[in-house]
């Protein structure tokens, strides 16, 4: 490809509205063009490195088996209303009506409509197991998309399922396919790690993220340094700190005017927080529920909305908690009624807490579980943060940002069940299918690499995915020798089935060399009235900052030894 007629311009200013890195270079570099808020068009540029990714994540699980094929991306709504899906996705999944006044939605995820089409084909347990996946364009309304292609309304995306007869079925596909994303990401050349997850509105028992450990990221993990736990926070576990278990002692009211806040009740008792307990109010779905936690915990509230089972989940206004009959700054579980408690299990590793008393400037002290409350639920619904202890080997945790990159779910019967999905087995007894499903952002994945490879002088692309694998640069191209030696040495490059992209510009030295590390194509070549003179031309490597000079004659044949096995 000519650089001159490269469809996409590189851009010389900092483009304002970019946050990251990956972002603000694609855009500097002409690869993506914003349609709308969290729409993108990919150039052409960004189109080959993509279909490079999409390759690889084909062979890749061709490889464990599995088989692609397109499903379609509008779908009854009532399939999802039989799924239970189209409340959990609330506002984020998009619903529209046909001319027929038909309800209808475009898919985020294919679980439904894959799940039917299964249940169609499948009639033994001969039939069975199965990976099906495709590569298709996906539709969320996020509310608030940020970070270019790392979160946004409408993105492609492979997504895998597996079908099995039963949970160890199941777990033989989860580790393929585990297995088939380290491939992938070792084979585009970005790091990941896989951590514990929660998972949202997909349903499941366990999942797993595949996290590309960046500063920018928007997601927080916790891990271990001594051992190999990582969670997502919103899904990590921890060794919850013990206090002594003393004999009950009796329950009394204080007069506590003016404390409002747990820090406060417990600088005014004289008592660590770990003493108290705190009072969390949420309304879930519509109803006001109660959160008890030692004072010295947070409640994690994607713990608390799956304890729960609630679709919508928020903090209670105010006004809803007064009309509740809760008394903020004052609640406790001790004598409620009429609202559901759910209790942290921190709550059982205490004794004698300081409480609320439900009115005005009271509190309670020496309140015991369960002797002066209790709970409609006990769980573990804290929250994990830096220096808790790890939950397998006590060392204590850290937190890093990063981006997740890939997802994997093992379903069991969640979708099965609720669509009939079906098959005989052995005794020709009715089954639910064993399900799993596994997906990767094909857009995200493009700029996570580009987040984790670059400099700053633009991208690094890892030689797999790069557009192009060389940059011929030309300098001084109405120079009639440089031209002509350019040109020949572009037809013998493709040729030799080198992709290259030749800057045949009329423009300078500098505005090339910087349009080329901005791109940052594996390959920079130079060829110059100097160069040609010394009878050479100019290698360098994106990744290394010295160049090299190879003898013209040897430059092809140097330069496919140097790409081999990066397509």
């Amino acid at each position: 490809m000519r650089w001159s007629k490269l469809f996409g311009k590189t851009l010389r200013e900092e483009p304002a509205e970019a946050e990251l890195a990956s972002h603000r270079l694609m855009l500097k570099a002409g690869m993506i063009y914003q349609a709308a808020s969290g729409v993108y068009g990919y150039m052409p540029i960004a189109w080959r490195s993509l279909r490079k990714i999409e390759q690889i994540i084909r062979e890749e699980i061709d490889a464990e088996g599995g088989q692609e094929l397109r499903l379609p991306a509008l779908q009854p709504r009532d399939l999802w209303q039989q799924s239970g899906r189209d409340e959990a996705y609330g506002p984020d999944l998009f619903r529209l009506e046909d001319r027929r006044e038909r309800p209808l939605v475009i898919a985020p995820t294919h679980e439904e409509i894959l799940t039917k089409m299964v249940t169609a084909n499948v009639f033994s347990y001969r039939d069975l197991p199965l990976i099906l996946y495709q590569i298709q364009t996906k539709f969320r309304d996020e509310p608030r998309p940020r970070g270019g292609l790392i979160r946004v309304r409408e993105f492609d995306m492979k997504d895998a399922y597996s079908f099995d007869v039963d949970e160890a079925g199941l777990d033989d596909s989860f580790q393929a396919m585990a297995r088939a994303y380290r491939n992938i990401y070792a084979r585009i050349g970005v790091s990941a790690i896989m951590v514990d997850a929660d998972s949202g509105a997909i349903g499941g028992k366990d999942s797993n993220e595949f996290i590309l450990l960046a500063d920018s990221g928007e997601d927080s993990i916790i891990l271990c340094e001594s051992c190999d736990y990582a969670a997502n926070v919103e899904k990590a576990a921890f060794t919850k700190p013990t206090m002594p278990i003393e004999e009950p002692r009796p329950l009394e009211e204080r007069h506590t005017p003016g404390v409002k806040t747990i820090e406060g009740l417990a600088e005014l008792l004289d008592i660590p927080t770990s003493e108290t307990l705190k009072a969390v109010f949420y309304s879930a779905d519509g109803e006001v529920v109660f959160v008890v936690i030692r004072g010295d915990l947070e409640v994690n509230e994607i713990k608390f909305r799956n304890a729960l089972g609630a679709n919508e989940l928020r903090l209670a206004t105010p006004e809803e908690v007064e009309q509740a009959g809760l008394v903020a700054g004052s609640a406790s579980p001790v004598g409620l009624d009429g609202v559901r408690v759910f209790a942290d299990d921190s709550i059982q590793m205490g004794s004698n807490f300081a409480v609320g008393a439900n009115r005005e400037d009271y509190h309670l002290v020496n309140a015991n579980f369960p002797r002066d409350f209790e709970a409609d639920v006990i769980a573990d619904l804290a929250l994990a943060e830096v220096g808790f202890a790890c939950p397998r080997c006590e060392t204590p945790l850290i937190i890093r940002r990063g981006i997740e990159v890939g997802h994997i779910f093992k379903l069991g019967t969640r979708y099965s069940e609720a669509l009939d999905a079906y098959f005989p087995d052995q005794q020709d007894e009715q089954r639910p299918i064993i399900m799993g499903c596994y997906g990767i952002g094909v857009g995200r994945l493009l700029a996570a690499a580009i987040e984790q490879h670059n400099d700053d002088r633009g991208i690094v692309f890892p030689a797999p995915i790069a557009p192009y694998q060389v940059c011929l640069t030309a300098l001084n191209v109405e120079n009639a020798d440089v031209a002509a030696a350019a040109e020949s040495l572009y037809d013998e490059l493709r040729r030799a089935g080198v992709e290259t992209l030749y800057d045949d510009r009329s423009e300078s030295a500098g505005v090339k060399f910087n349009d080329a590390d901005l791109l940052g194509l594996p390959l920079r070549l130079v060829v110059s009235a100097r160069n040609l003179r010394q009878g050479v031309i100019e290698v360098k490597r994106r990744n290394e900052s010295d160049a090299a000079t190879v003898p013209a004659a040897e430059v092809v044949d140097t330069v496919k030894h140097m790409t081999a096995g990066w397509a």
